[in-house]
């Protein structure tokens, strides 16, 4: 054979090997193969262990669960260590649990920013503005409020009140005449006018842990926010879309039981910080009577919905329990 033909041959026996090497992957993606079980990761082969994710960390005690506040029993085993039931005609105390414990309040510091804006009148129409002084600083809690948010006072008090947005709270505060320090004056001053003498403001949003009261003091707050229908009415909203920017942005109120059919709630708040717990005020119908209820430091995310369906079921006669109790 010539060297020629013999280069011939061999050229053309490589382009089948290499057409067929090409072929094989498209050949072999077109048959379904069994499902491969998984290769052990070089770490197990190795016989060495995977580190172990590391468990987020635990909560921070509140200021209840320091001063022991959670080791006082109750007839109702409620998770809240602060707990006053009373009747908003007669002032009958219907329940008391460390009613004169003083604690941080979170949010339900609103309900006072919310009744000095009322009693201020001022215009309900004006735009107010978030600004960067607005933004959390001290907690870093997230706002669906963005810097540069324009609103009207009463949409900013309504998001305060139902979704308890702390960006709208302190630009009331802030858009108040004099300023926030006037702003938080005048919170104490008012508490003062309705001897809450254990209360005590140091900003609108219940942010800070120095906002503090007792739920005999809150009784007292409830009562009052009680007296102004707009606030009765942004309190209880289940929910609401505000045209943040150029988009409608969606809002909930953070206490599901205005929700519940089983409630006649005619004015709300809920609170949290670290500090203060799962906190709860509501002026409700139960059992015939206007009532005042306020849970403090209620230990669990939803522990203070489920202190207060106790507390329900126990007035409308579903729980076997005295009547009465006083810790």
């Amino acid at each position: 054979m010539s060297r020629n033909k013999t280069y011939r041959c061999w050229l053309g026996g490589l382009s089948l090997v290499v057409a067929a090497a090409w072929a094989l992957p498209a050949e072999a993606a077109s048959v379904k193969q069994p499902r491969a079980v998984k290769a052990a990761s070089p770490a197990f082969k190795a016989g060495v262990k995977r580190p172990l994710r590391q468990r987020a960390a635990p909560a921070a005690p509140s200021m209840g669960q320091k001063i022991g506040l959670h080791d006082a029993d109750d007839p109702l085993e409620l998770r809240s260590s602060v707990a006053l039931v009373l009747d908003q005609d007669t002032n009958e105390v219907l329940f008391a649990k460390n009613p004169e414990a003083v604690l941080p309040i979170a949010s339900i510091t609103k309900l006072m920013t919310a009744i000095v804006i009322a009693e201020a009148q001022l215009p309900l129409d004006e735009t107010l503005t978030i600004s960067a002084e607005d933004v959390d600083t001290e907690k870093g809690s997230r706002s669906k409020l963005r810097v540069g948010t324009a609103l009207t006072r009463e949409e900013m008090l309504h998001l305060a009140l139902m979704a308890s947005e702390n960006r709208a709270a302190h630009a009331l505060g802030r858009h108040y005449p004099g300023g926030l320090p006037a702003f938080v004056d005048a919170m104490n001053r008012k508490a003062d006018a309705l001897g809450m003498t254990n209360t005590h403001y140091v900003e609108p949003t219940g942010l800070s842990s120095r906002n503090q009261s007792n739920a005999s003091d809150l009784a007292l707050l409830v009562r009052e926010a009680d007296k102004h229908e707009l606030i009765r009415r942004l309190s209880t909203t289940p929910d609401a879309a505000m045209a943040v920017g150029h988009r409608a942005v969606q809002f909930r109120n953070t206490n599901g039981l205005v929700r519940n059919g089983q409630w006649d709630i005619g004015l709300q708040k809920t609170g949290y910080i670290a500090e203060a717990g799962r906190c709860l005020v509501m002026q409700a119908q139960l059992a015939g009577r206007k009532l005042i209820l306020v849970l403090l430091d209620s230990a669990g995310k939803y522990s203070r919905i489920g202190d207060a369906e106790r507390i329900r079921r126990w007035l409308v006669g579903g729980a076997s329990v005295a009547a009465g109790p006083q810790i």
